[in-house]
C-alpha cells in the first residue's frame, strides 16, 4: 500500500514516537489534540481518539488505538472518529490494534489507562457547552461495576436506581457514602473504594467525609440513616432486583466470517475457520456477537480500509444487536491473541512482511516533509545483564531424590547435577526485612517421572511444615533461571544418574549408561555472566555441539583435557573457562585450542570436523503481564490486569506474572486452604493452555509465592510497598485502612534493613565478601550458614539421618544479625509444639553483648570484633528506649479483653471480631499464652519483631 500526505490527517504526524498517552477530541469533524492535563476528562456528548505508546522490552513500540464514544455523541462524529482511526494506524505503518468504545461498555484495557476510573460530564463541543462548574454542589448518585477495572456511571438520584448486585456511591457536599450491595464481592467493594478516593481528591479538594454502607443495615447505625435520609428514610430493597443494563446473552451467537469487497459484506462459507481462508489483498469481519473483528490485509488500500471500518459500524449498529458490542480491528501480521484463538488452525509464523517494513516506509514519507521520526523506526533493544533480586550469601542444602527418599549431598556436591536425576533445594537468606526462604525442585531432562512426582510430594511437605511461608520453585533442565544459576553460583551438569529409578529405566529399556567418568571422553559447554554466576554443561562429544559464542572443556581422560575458545568470545568468557576447568579438572595439562587453529587429535576426539551454530542461545524473556487466575467447571479462566501495579493483587485471589520465560503464581492470604496448595498445579495448567499463543515452553520455571511472602525477584514488576503486603483482613479493609490514614505511612510499617546486594557483590565496605580465585577447588565448603529460626521450622519434615551437618558453621559474618547454628539431636520427627519449643530457647540464649550486630570477616581478627565505648554507649540508649516500649505495651494490654485460642487464631470458625488483628496473642489468658508459646508475655515483649512474627506464625496467630 503506498501512502502520501494525503492519507494522513496532519494531526497524525509523527504520531507514537515515545511511550506513553496522545488523546485527540473530533471537533467540526476535525482530531483537535488534546493536552495532557486534561486526559481522563470525558464529555458525554463528544468523540475521541487515544493512541497508548508501550515500550517493548525488545526495543519495538506496541500501539494500541481507541476510538471513545459519548452517549450523546452525534452519528457523524462518531464515524469521523472510527475513520480518522484507521489514519492513525496508517501513520504507524499499520502496525496498531484498535479498539471501538462506547460509554459505559469500555474494555478493561482502555479503562485501566485511567485508573481508577473515568467519570465522563456532561456536554459536548458540538452542543457549546462551556463546562462552567456549578455554583453549587450537585448531589448525585454513580453506580460501580467491576472487579479489575470499574465502570463508574451516574443514575438517577432514586431508590429504584439501587440494587443488591452492585456498589453505589452517593457523592454529596459534605460526604460520601458507599452502599456496597449484599451480592457485590470483597474485590468490587475494594475497587469502588479506589473511586471514592478518586472523587474525594478530585471534586472535594480531599476534604470531606467518607460512610460505609451495607446493604441491609438497619436505621441503628448513625451513618445509615444519614444515608437513607437522601431517600426518604430506610425501606428493604427487592430481594430480586436486576440492574438496568442486564442484556441478552450474546454467548451462544455462532461465529461467522464474512469478506467486505466496496463496502458490501458477504458470508464466507466453511466448516472451520482457518488461516488460509484470509486473503492478503482482501479485508474480513469476523463476527463473534459480542465482539467483531475486522482484519484488514496488508494489500488492502486506506479507502478499503475505511470501507470495512464503516461495515463493522453498521454491523454493530444493528437493533437486534447488544449495544456494548465491541470491535477491534488488526493489521495481517499483527492480530490479536483474541482474534487467532477463534481459528481451528493458525500457523506459528507467516509469510508476510514484519511490522516494521510499514513503519519504516512512513517514517521515510515523513522525512521527506521535515518532520522528526525520531523513535517511529524501532529503536535496537537494551541488552543488559540480567540481575538475580537475591541474596547469594545465604544458606543452602541440596538433596538427591531416590524412590520416596531424598539424599542429602555433602557442601563438595551441592552444584553438581545430573542429567537423569531430580534434586531438591532449599535456601535461606535474608531479604530486605525478614529472612526468606526458597524450596525447590530440579528435573533432569533423562530423569523417571515417578522421581519428579516423589520430588514435588517431598516438597509439598516441606512448604505445609513452614506453612506455605516460603516460596516454591519447578525447575527442568535447560530452563533454569538467573535465580538458580545465582544461588549454586558454580554449576555443572553431568549426564546420566545415580538414582535407582534411572538405573532400572535404562536397564529395562536396554539403553546405553551416559553417566559421566572421569576417565572417559566427554565435552562441556562454559557459560555464565562471572564468578557469581558460571555453569559447565555437559554436551553431546561431536563437533556439531560447538558454537563459536562459548568456550568448551574437552576431557580426554583422568590427566588431560582440551579447551576450546569459540571465536566469538570475550575476555570474560575466556575467564570463566579457566575458573571451570579449576572446578571440573583442577589437576590435569590443559591444551588450549582457539577456533579456526584446532589440532587434529582434537576433531578425532569429536569424530571429525562438522559445521557447529555461532550464535548464544536466546532468553526469551518478555514483558511481564499480570492475570488473575480461577478454577470454573475443572477449568482454568485467565483474566488479563492491563497496566497493572500491586493494588490490583487482591488478597482473595490467585494471580499469574506472565514473563514467557519464566512465571510467577502468586497467592493471596485469604484464598481458601484447598485452593492454596493448588499453586503449582495452576502454574502448570496456565503453560499448558498457552491463553496468549505465546508460544509458552510447559518447562518454564514456574515459582508459588504466598502473600506476605514475596522475594526481592518477585516484587521488582510492582512498585512495590511491604507495608501493603503485610497487611491483615480482606481487601476492602485494608484500603479503607490506608484511606483512614491518609496513605500507607500511618500504618504500622516494619522496619526495614540495609538494602543488601542482590548479586552476592559488595554494597558498602561493612559486608564482607566472598571471592573465588580462578584456581578454585571444589573441595572448599562454601561458606554457610543457618539461621536457627528455619533450622527449628524445618525439623518438622527432616529426617534425622539426612540432617545438613555437612554444612560448616558461617565463616562470613551476615550484615545483619544472626544467631549461630544450632546443632539438633537426633530424636524422631519432633512435634509442632517441640518446634515452637525449639524455636523459643533459640531465641532466649544469651549472646555477648554487641557481638551480634557486627559482621564477621574471613580476614578479620578479634580485635575488629571489639566495640569502642561510644558504640556501647548507644546500645546501651537503645535498650533503654526498648525497655520503654515494652512497659508500654505491656499497661495497653492489662484491660483487653480475654478470648480461648481457638476464637483468636487465624482460621478460626468462630473468630472474634472487633480486635487488633496485629496482636492476636495479646488477647489470651496468661495460662494459655504459656501454654501456646512457652514464655510469658514479658519475655515474648522483649524478642525482635521478626522473631514474634515466627511464633505467632507456628502457633497461627500472625
Amino acid at each position: 500500500m503506498s501512502l502520501s500526505t494525503r492519507d494522513i490527517d496532519p494531526a497524525f504526524q509523527g504520531v507514537g514516537q515515545k511511550a506513553g498517552i496522545e488523546i485527540w477530541r473530533i471537533e467540526n469533524f476535525k482530531p483537535v489534540l488534546v493536552p495532557s492535563s486534561s486526559h481522563g476528562k470525558f464529555f458525554t456528548g463528544d468523540s475521541y481518539i487515544i493512541l497508548k505508546t508501550t515500550a517493548l522490552k525488545s526495543g519495538a513500540l506496541r500501539y494500541d488505538v481507541h476510538y471513545w464514544l459519548g452517549k450523546d455523541t452525534s452519528q457523524d462524529e462518531a464515524g469521523t472518529a472510527a475513520i480518522k482511526t484507521v489514519e492513525v494506524d496508517a501513520a504507524l505503518g499499520g502496525k496498531a490494534v484498535q479498539y471501538r468504545e462506547v460509554q459505559g461498555h469500555e474494555t478493561e484495557k482502555f479503562l485501566s489507562y485511567f485508573k481508577p476510573c473515568i467519570i465522563p460530564q456532561e456536554g459536548g463541543v458540538a452542543s457549546g457547552f462551556n463546562h462552567a462548574e456549578p455554583e453549587e454542589y450537585r448531589t448525585r448518585l454513580l453506580v460501580c461495576r467491576g472487579k479489575y477495572t470499574v465502570q463508574v456511571k451516574e443514575v438517577p438520584f432514586a431508590r429504584s436506581s439501587l440494587n443488591h448486585d452492585d456498589i453505589f456511591i452517593l457523592d454529596t457536599e459534605s460526604k460520601i457514602f458507599q452502599f456496597s450491595g449484599s451480592n457485590s464481592s470483597i474485590q468490587e467493594r475494594a475497587k469502588a473504594l479506589q473511586v471514592v478516593q478518586y472523587i474525594k481528591d478530585t471534586y472535594h479538594d480531599g476534604k470531606c467525609d467518607i460512610a460505609m454502607i451495607e446493604d441491609g443495615k438497619l436505621m441503628a447505625d448513625a451513618e445509615s440513616g444519614e444515608f437513607w435520609g437522601f431517600f426518604g428514610g430506610f425501606a428493604p430493597l427487592p430481594r430480586k432486583t436486576s440492574a438496568q443494563d442486564d442484556i441478552k446473552d450474546f454467548d451462544s451467537h455462532s461465529t461467522r466470517l464474512l469478506s467486505v469487497e466496496k463496502g458490501q459484506r458477504e458470508i464466507i462459507e466453511a466448516e472451520t475457520l482457518t488461516r488460509d481462508l484470509l486473503e492478503t489483498n482482501k479485508c474480513y469481519l469476523l463476527d463473534c456477537g459480542d465482539e467483531v473483528f475486522v482484519w484488514m490485509g496488508k494489500g488492502t488500500s486506506l479507502d478499503e480500509r475505511k470501507d470495512a471500518s464503516k461495515a463493522a459500524e453498521e454491523l454493530v449498529c444493528d437493533p437486534d444487536r447488544i449495544p456494548k458490542c465491541h470491535i477491534v480491528r488488526t493489521m495481517e501480521g499483527s492480530e490479536t491473541a483474541g482474534f487467532r484463538s477463534k481459528f481451528d488452525s493458525w500457523p506459528q509464523t507467516t509469510s508476510t512482511a514484519g511490522p516494521e517494513e510499514g513503519r519504516g516506509k512512513v517514517a521515510a514519507m515523513l522525512r521527506r516533509q521535515g518532520v522528526d521520526v525520531k523513535g517511529l523506526v524501532k529503536s535496537d533493544p537494551v541488552i543488559e545483564e540480567p540481575l538475580p533480586y537475591i541474596d547469594c550469601t545465604g544458606d543452602l542444602q541440596v538433596w538427591r531424590v531416590n524412590g520416596q527418599e531424598k539424599i542429602l549431598l555433602p557442601a563438595s556436591d551441592q552444584s553438581k547435577f545430573y542429567s537423569g536425576d531430580c534434586y531438591i533445594f532449599q535456601y535461606s537468606y535474608q531479604g530486605d526485612d525478614r529472612e526468606e526462604c526458597l524450596i525447590g525442585t530440579w528435573f533432569g531432562k533423562k530423569s523417571v517421572e515417578e522421581e519428579r512426582s516423589s520430588a514435588v510430594s517431598q516438597v509439598t511437605k516441606m512448604m505445609e511444615s513452614l506453612k506455605f511461608m516460603a516460596t516454591q520453585a519447578r525447575i527442568y533442565e535447560g530452563n533454569e533461571p538467573i535465580q538458580f544459576f545465582s544461588i549454586m553460583q558454580s554449576f555443572t551438569i553431568f549426564k546420566g544418574g545415580h538414582s535407582d529409578a534411572y538405573k532400572n529405566h535404562i536397564a529395562e529399556n536396554e539403553l546405553p549408561d551416559e553417566t559421566y567418568k572421569e576417565d572417559s571422553v566427554a565435552l562441556f559447554r562454559v557459560q555464565g555472566t562471572g564468578p557469581e554466576n558460571m555453569q559447565s554443561i555437559q554436551v553431546e562429544p561431536v563437533a556439531a555441539s560447538l558454537n563459536s559464542s562459548y568456550c568448551f572443556i574437552l576431557q580426554q581422560n583422568e590427566d588431560s583435557v582440551f579447551t576450546w575458545i569459540g571465536s566469538l568470545t570475550k575476555a570474560e568468557d575466556q575467564e570463566l573457562l579457566e575458573r571451570q576447568l579449576d572446578i571440573i579438572k583442577p589437576n590435569a595439562q590443559s591444551k588450549v585450542q582457539k577456533e579456526g587453529t584446532e589440532l587434529d587429535q582434537f576433531w578425532e576426539m569429536l569424530g571429525g570436523k562438522s559445521e557447529h551454530p555461532n550464535q548464544k542461545i536466546a532468553s526469551t524473556a518478555g514483558d511481564p503481564r499480570l492475570f488473575c487466575c480461577a478454577f470454573s467447571d475443572g477449568k482454568l479462566k485467565v483474566t488479563e490486569i492491563y497496566n497493572f501495579d500491586q493494588d490490583d493483587l487482591m488478597t482473595e485471589d490467585i494471580y499469574i506474572v506472565d514473563c514467557q520465560s519464566e512465571i510467577y503464581v502468586w497467592v493471596g492470604q485469604q484464598v481458601k486452604s484447598d485452593n492454596k496448595r493448588q499453586g503449582l498445579t495452576i502454574g502448570e495448567n496456565f503453560l499448558e493452555h498457552d491463553f496468549l499463543m505465546e508460544k509458552l515452553s510447559r518447562e518454564a520455571p514456574v515459582y508459588v509465592i504466598m502473600e506476605g511472602s514475596e522475594p526481592g525477584f518477585f516484587t521488582r514488576f510492582f512498585a512495590w510497598d511491604s507495608v501493603k503486603s503485610a497487611m491483615h483482613g480482606n481487601s476492602f479493609q485494608r484500603k479503607l485502612t490506608i484511606m483512614k490514614h491518609g496513605g500507607t505511612s500511618n500504618i504500622d510499617k516494619p522496619k526495614r534493613r540495609v538494602p543488601i546486594s542482590h548479586a552476592g557483590r559488595s554494597s558498602g565496605p561493612e559486608k564482607s565478601q566472598r571471592s573465588r580465585s580462578v584456581s578454585s577447588s571444589t573441595e572448599r565448603p562454601r561458606v554457610r550458614g543457618r539461621s536457627p529460626a528455619f533450622s527449628a521450622l524445618a525439623a518438622n519434615f527432616e529426617k534425622t539421618n539426612t540432617r545438613n551437618l555437612s554444612t560448616p558453621p558461617p565463616m562470613v559474618g551476615k550484615l545483619y544479625p544472626r544467631s549461630s547454628p544450632t546443632v539438633t539431636d537426633s530424636s524422631p520427627l519432633a512435634s509442632k509444639s517441640a518446634a515452637i519449643a525449639a524455636l523459643t530457647a533459640s531465641f532466649e540464649k544469651s549472646t555477648p553483648s554487641g557481638g551480634s550486630r557486627i559482621p564477621r570477616s574471613i580476614k578479620g581478627s578479634s580485635e575488629d570484633l571489639k566495640l569502642d565505648p561510644e558504640d556501647n554507649t548507644k546500645t546501651q540508649e537503645m535498650d533503654s528506649i526498648q525497655e520503654g516500649t515494652q512497659e508500654e505495651e505491656a499497661e495497653e494490654e492489662e484491660g483487653l479483653e480475654q478470648y480461648p485460642y481457638e476464637r483468636l487464631t487465624t482460621t478460626s470458625t468462630d473468630p472474634v471480631t472487633d480486635i487488633d488483628v496485629s496482636k492476636r496473642e495479646a488477647y489470651l489468658s496468661a495460662a494459655e499464652f504459656n501454654e501456646k508459646f512457652g514464655m510469658t508475655k514479658d519475655a515474648f515483649r522483649k524478642l525482635p519483631k521478626w522473631k514474634q512474627d515466627k511464633l505467632k506464625m507456628a502457633v497461627q496467630l500472625f
